[in-house]
């Protein structure tokens, strides 16, 4: 793998296979494409570009139409075992005998027995298969491996990451499960899906994604839907159903799953056998897997591999050739690897935000209630003081409330939510002092009192001016006195009519202004002037 991945090879003039320095052309390997780093606690994917040109840039793949067939579901369930199978067909061309001999291992895509995952991000086999369609146009088909779900190292991310990834950039997408399709299958499908539908930002009401396939391993009730396809879509669509006789939510995922792909089908296979499950030394011989498995694996296989069945990868409409693939691979990497889409979140941790969430619009229900019944529309000016001690009582209640509400995800989890209801409740409070100082009837006439009063300044001081010669000046003041008046009645106007409230908002600031730098000064000095002349007058009478 590293050889393909850190070095570009030669190509064959007649293949396009790289070939070693001996000119030997190199057998195909699988070469991993995405890598999962974890760094710091965070787990992040990278495209390998030079792994991923050094497969799709070869001249007889890029400027040809792609198949690419996708396998993907829960670690340790055989998905890299089943797609070496597809790589034995189209070695052998689709002959007959193509499942070879019974004393062959299987060698292909990495996999073994065991608990522990194998394959880690996404893979690509090195080799593009020639394939020429029923019409004589030749396409390549390309195989890919991803990374198992829910294992002990991904987080519900990686999970959804690598899934939706592999389903956008596939035309077949084998949804690999075991036993039977359960709700919970189609409720990780649904998640993963959207995560896909959402990078790919399609808006024309198209479906997003093309060929969905459930691969049912180890189908244990042959007696009620037969193996192969005919049992396996019988089977799905008792699974997609949709009554009116079920929750809202569960029709929801079933119209969810319908809407997102082209085509749905399925296929129930049957258990390999024992020699396959429990023997730590077996290798892939055909002899040692059940007669049911090879009959219905040689019935499976060519369904999408096989040159009248193939579907290829179509984006916007359009079939996608290597180089235009290679193109799309960076660009759907680059989104996930950026902030654009929303973090996906387990069910557990879905359901205790909720829970959350609505404790907070209950505590923040119970604030705003109170604090109308204090200073609402309809309730008179009251006291900066009184209102800031009823807000801490109120806010102290509201918070009461919050941690009384049973919740789910703990204490620690739900920190965050007591937080952002302290934040919301005090944004709450300073509208609610904004609201309050509206009502005062003195706040309200200042901008009026202060406009009428400069405009009766400025026409004393402009007859004054008049009055001692300087005519010039007097002008001036004269037009200070017009703005002035005009301003006053603009106000009045806007005041009146609800319309140009940003002009409104504007001679407000500016009467603020002229108050607190101009008139508020002066009228302090003259009141403090005053009082104390007063005072000296007093004291004179009294000696």
């Amino acid at each position: 793998m590293a050889d393909l991945r850190n070095r570009k090879f030669p190509e064959s003039p007649k293949t396009g296979a790289p070939v070693s320095a001996t000119g030997k052309i190199l057998k195909g390997e699988p070469v991993q494409i995405l890598i999962a780093q974890a760094e710091g606690g965070e787990h992040k994917f990278e495209l390998d570009e030079v792994a991923l040109e050094s497969i799709l840039l070869r001249h007889n793949v890029k400027d040809k139409k792609c198949v690419v067939v996708s396998v993907a579901g829960a670690f340790r369930k055989g998905k890299s075992f089943l797609l070496d199978f597809f790589l034995r067909y189209l070695n052998a061309k689709g002959a007959p005998d193509w499942l070879g001999d019974d004393n062959s291992p299987l060698e292909g895509f990495s996999w073994r027995g065991g608990a522990d995952r194998d394959t880690t991000g996404i893979l690509l086999w090195s080799e593009a298969f020639d394939v020429k369609l029923p019409n004589g146009e030749e396409v390549v088909v390309l195989l890919m491996d991803t990374q198992g779900a829910f294992d002990s190292n991904s987080t519900v991310k990686d999970c959804a990451t690598v899934f939706a990834l592999s389903t956008m950039l596939s035309s077949v997408q084998v949804y690999n499960l075991m036993s039977n399709i359960q709700e919970d299958d189609l409720q990780h499908l649904q998640l993963f899906t959207e995560y896909g539908r959402l990078a790919m930002a399609d808006n024309n009401n198209s479906k997003p994604f093309q060929t969905l396939e459930f691969l049912v391993r180890d189908w244990q009730y042959p007696y009620q839907h037969d193996y192969g396809e005919e049992g396996g879509n019988i089977l799905l669509d008792k699974r997609l159903e949709i009554s009116d006789r079920q929750h809202q939510e569960l029709q929801q995922i079933r119209r969810h799953i319908k809407s997102c792909f082209s085509r749905i089908g399925c296929f129930l296979m049957p258990h390999p056998g024992l020699k396959v499950a429990v023997n730590p030394y077996f290798d892939g011989r055909l002899k040692d897997i059940e007669q049911d498995f090879k009959e219905y694996l040689a019935r499976f296989v060519p369904l999408f591999l096989a040159p009248e069945n193939l579907v290829m990868k179509n984006i916007n409409g359009g079939p996608i050739t290597g180089k235009e693939l290679v193109e799309y691979f960076k660009a759907y990497v680059k989104i996930y690897q950026g902030d654009e889409l929303p973090e996906p979140k387990s069910m557990l941790q879905a359901t205790a935000e909720a829970n959350n969430l609505a404790a907070v619009a209950s505590s923040r229900d119970l604030y705003s209630t109170e604090m109308e019944k204090i200073c609402g529309g309809e309730q008179p000016f009251i006291a900066v003081e009184y209102l800031a001690r009823e807000h801490a009582r109120i806010k102290d209640q509201a918070i009461r409330l919050f941690n009384s509400t049973k919740k789910m995800g703990g204490d620690e989890f739900s920190s965050q939510f007591n937080e952002k209801l302290e934040k919301e409740i005090d944004n709450s409070y300073e509208n609610f002092v904004k609201h309050n100082e509206s009502k005062n009837i003195f706040h309200a006439a200042r901008t009026p009192a202060t406009l009428f009063a400069v405009v009766v300044i400025t026409y004393m001081l402009a007859g004054l001016l008049g009055f001692i010669g300087l005519e010039s000046l007097a002008n001036l003041v004269n037009l200070v006195m017009g703005v002035m008046l005009i301003l006053l009645l603009t106000w009045a106007y806007v005041r009146y009519s609800g319309n140009f409230r940003e002009v409104g908002a504007f001679i407000d600031q500016l009467a603020e202004i002229i108050w607190e730098k101009g008139l508020q000064p002066v009228s302090t000095q003259i009141m403090e002037e005053g009082a104390k002349h007063a005072a000296k007058t007093s004291l004179k009478k009294v000696n």
